[in-house]
């Protein structure tokens, strides 16, 4: 009998726990939207290459000679950023739904905002790098996100934390490998992503 009683405690203490993480985190992120995003880096990645590879437009690390390129390598970055945003907000939409939560509350709010603040540091800075050591950027971008993506952690499934740690060691290594920038960059917001989504959508998702 007093078996029956400890094991009804720790199962409301269990229940009140998961009550409270459901109120101040936000776990309703899709793993599918990080295989869709790492496949459209991934595919980014290639554009880039075969751009730079058949040299279409004199690609040289100068500023003045690059900004046809710089143009060429914006558009596929942003074209690259908006698909994946599209699809992470309709994946995440339908996984909230499933799961009962809202998809704007207190949570994902906390979660967006430490999530951009390295973020936009981060950017503003690349640009920084435009101008000075544009071979940096891409190291750089892999490890403001890997940042971002911890500062980001404690909002959501802690798994992310993980997937930080790697885009920052993955950023550390390509700026002690220059001229290999873009696969690691291809290797970090592709392959990784993939990996991380795929491992989440089999963890949490099936």
């Amino acid at each position: 009998m007093a078996n029956s009683s400890a094991d009804r405690h720790l199962e409301d203490l269990q229940e009140i726990r998961s009550l409270m993480e459901r109120s101040s985190r936000f776990i309703s992120l899709s793993g599918l939207s990080g295989i869709c995003a790492g496949t459209f880096a991934l595919a980014g990645a290639f554009i880039t290459w075969q751009y730079v590879h058949h040299d279409y437009a004199g690609f040289i690390w100068n500023i003045v000679d690059q900004v046809p390129a710089l143009w060429f390598l914006a558009a596929v970055a942003c074209g690259v950023l908006l698909m994946s945003v599209v699809t992470g907000i309709f994946f995440t939409t339908r996984n909230a739904k499933r799961k009962g939560q809202k998809i704007w509350d207190a949570s994902s709010r906390n979660l967006l905002i430490n999530l951009a603040i390295p973020l936009i540091a981060g950017g503003l800075f690349c640009l920084v790098l435009l101008y000075h050591a544009p071979a940096l950027m891409a190291p750089a971008t892999l490890v403001f996100y890997g940042l971002a993506l911890i500062n980001a952690s404690k909002y959501t499934l802690s798994d992310i934390r993980y997937l930080g740690f790697c885009e920052i060691i993955t950023g550390l290594l390509a700026s002690v490998s220059p001229g290999y920038g873009l696969l690691f960059w291809a290797f970090g917001f592709g392959v990784l992503h993939i990996i991380y989504g795929a491992m989440m959508y089999f963890k949490y998702e099936r």
